[in-house]
Formats: structure tokens, sequence, C-alpha cells
């Protein structure tokens, strides 16, 4: 699905998705990857949603959003509830959803200059 462009430069916008890509800023993303208003983090979790790992909520955590949004594929999954400890320490907002929903509310989230990170998994 092709989404709309927004007109602020400077803001990484998803600008197109499918099952097995993200575009962002016009640029495709063939594998998982995080995703801010100011950087692009590719290759993010080559294990997919099994590997999940605490450790990897913890550099999510890490990254300083407000509300973190997780992609979980062409599915929603929901992670263990141990595995978001470090979210929840931090009180990160966290949502879970599947990919495309996770890509559409990216957007709006950045549109309403909200300090959000998606952490998207491809495939």
């Amino acid at each position: 699905m092709k989404l709309h462009q927004d007109l602020r430069p400077g803001r990484n916008i998803i600008t197109a998705y499918g099952d097995a890509y993200v575009d962002i800023n016009g640029q495709r993303h063939n594998n998982s990857l995080i995703v801010t208003p100011e950087r692009v983090v590719d290759h993010w979790r080559g294990g997919g949603f099994d590997a999940l790992s605490e450790a990897d909520f913890a550099d999510l955590a890490a990254l300083g959003a407000e509300i973190l949004l997780l992609g979980t594929g062409l599915r929603q999954r929901f992670p263990r509830p141990d595995l978001l400890k470090s979210l929840m320490e931090k009180r990160i907002g966290i949502e879970i959803m599947d990919t495309r929903a996770a890509c559409r509310t990216y957007n709006i989230l950045v549109g309403e200059d909200r300090v959000v990170a998606a952490a998207l998994l491809i495939g």
C-alpha cells in the first residue's frame, strides 16, 4: 500500500509497505527494522518474532521513545510478558499489532509530533 508523503522534511515517514517490505522516505527495506522520526536501524532481529529476547526489548527501551509500536509481521502476536520488563520499568507505552497496522499508526503518531519508535518485523 502506498501512503501519502509528509511535507515536513527531516523526519522518517513510512511511504509504502507490503508483506515483505517497508519503504521509508521512498527507500525500500526488505529486512526487519526499527524506525524513529530521526533514524532507521536496518536489519533488526534476523530471527523474527520467535527469537525476540529481553535484551532486544532493553535495546528498544534505550531509544528514548514514549511509545513503542511492535509490528509482529503478517499477523498480530504477543511476546511473553517477561520480555517487556525493561519497557515497563521506563514507563514506555507499547502497542503490539501486525506490521501493516504498526506502519499506519507510526505515521499518525509522527504527524502528531509524538516521541515514537516502531520495531517492524518483516515477513
